[in-house]
Formats: structure tokens, sequence, C-alpha cells
């Protein structure tokens, strides 16, 4: 009696679905925000929060994440390279957000707080940017800084009035453009001449006219509103 042959029938293997891998990334993401929130409630530094998830959802979810923080950057730098300000305007990113950094010579006259022609084209452009939906969530923070030059005007008897009446100046501009309607997103600081970047004098005592110049500066911050206690 002939022996029947067996036929060895192979089944095409079904693709793995990995779907469930985007679900399992957003939930680590999840868990590592609570740990994080848990270890220090006083300050959550979203950009850098930002970044982990990202590179979580890249290596395991496999998928691209766009920061807010990081889109707000590129279009601020857009801005200053459209004006042609960079040797004026300096954006940066650290812990808490966002930092722009503006010399005092391009956008105020000496001894005043009243904004020059590209200050105001400048600061439109980046009220603008603020205004847009994508960024509501995001603070503002103007403050004011001088050099050590003494003043003592009518309007400005010291450097804090004008490193506030600066700083005060943004912040009115940015409002009237209607990016803080509710008066709850912006604030000004004045450091006078308290927070200088270098050396305003030499060893010796003498002045040093480029660091001052450099001391002379209004810096805005943009961060989200979470990143610290506003």
């Amino acid at each position: 009696m002939a022996r029947g042959k067996r036929r060895l029938q192979y089944k095409e293997e079904e693709p793995v679905n990995e779907d469930w891998l985007a679900t399992y990334a957003d939930a680590i993401t999840l868990l590592m925000a609570f740990f994080v929130m848990l270890v220090s409630f006083s300050k959550v530094e979203i950009p850098m929060f930002e970044k982990v998830q990202a590179g979580i959802a890249e290596q395991i979810g496999k998928r691209e994440v766009v920061r807010p923080t990081q889109v707000l950057e590129t279009d601020l730098r857009d801005v200053v390279f459209n004006m042609a300000l960079d040797s004026a305007v300096n954006v940066s990113t650290d812990d808490e957000g966002i930092l722009m950094e503006m010399g005092s010579a391009s956008f105020f006259q000496p001894g005043s707080a009243n904004l020059t022609n590209d200050a105001v084209l400048f600061l439109k452009d980046v009220g603008d940017l603020l205004k847009e939906p994508r960024y509501l969530g995001f603070q503002v923070e103007v403050s004011g800084h001088t050099d050590d030059s003494p003043i003592n005007s009518p309007r400005f008897p010291t450097n804090w009035d004008l490193a506030a009446g600066r700083a005060i100046a943004v912040v009115r501009f940015f409002a009237a453009l209607g990016v803080d309607p509710d008066s709850k997103r912006m604030r000004a600081i004045s450091y006078g001449d308290t927070k200088p970047k270098l050396p305003n004098r030499n060893d010796f005592g003498e002045p040093i006219p480029e660091n001052r110049e450099a001391n002379r500066r209004i810096e805005i911050r943009v961060f989200p509103k979470y990143s610290r206690v506003f």
C-alpha cells in the first residue's frame, strides 16, 4: 500500500501591528510627567520636558513630535533674520524657555524710553506671533537693564527708573497690539545695573565702553505657562 505524501503547508506570517507602541509611548510620557511634577512642584522645566517627550516618541513610538518652544524659537529667529537685526537681537533658549536680548542702542534713544522705528517694526512682528492661537500658552516677561553710568533726569532720576520705563514701554506696546487682553500674560521688571552681562569697569575702576553697551539691554523672556510660578 502506497504511503501518502504529506504536504507541508506554509502559512504566510501576518504583518506585526505596532500601533500599540504609540499608546505605550504616550503612557510612558504621562508617567514621566507625573514623576517630574512630584520631584519639583515649584518649577517644571517644560522645554526640557518637551525634548524628553519628543525623544521617547521618536525612539519608542517611531513618530515625530513637534515641540511648541522649538517652533516659536524658529519663528522668532526668522523675524530677526528678515529684519536684518542679527547684530542687535540675540535669540536663545534655556531650561525655562526662549530669551531675546535686544541692545538698547537700537531700540531706544540714549536716556529715553521712547521706542525707535526699528523697535516698533520688530516688536510688531514679535507681537503678531505671540497673538497666534498656538502660542497663547506662553507667558511674556520683559526686563530692563542698564550699565552703571549714573542718570539724573526729570523723568528718570535713577537707572532703576530708566530700566523700568523701557521694560514698561515694551509691555505697553504688546498690550496695544492685543497680546495680553486679560492682563495676566505679561509683566515688566527693572533690574537697573544690578545684573550686568559683562563687567562695567576693569580692575583699575576704568569704564569699559563696549561692556557698558552690552549691558544696556532689554530682555524678553517667553516661556510656557507652567514652567514657573508667574
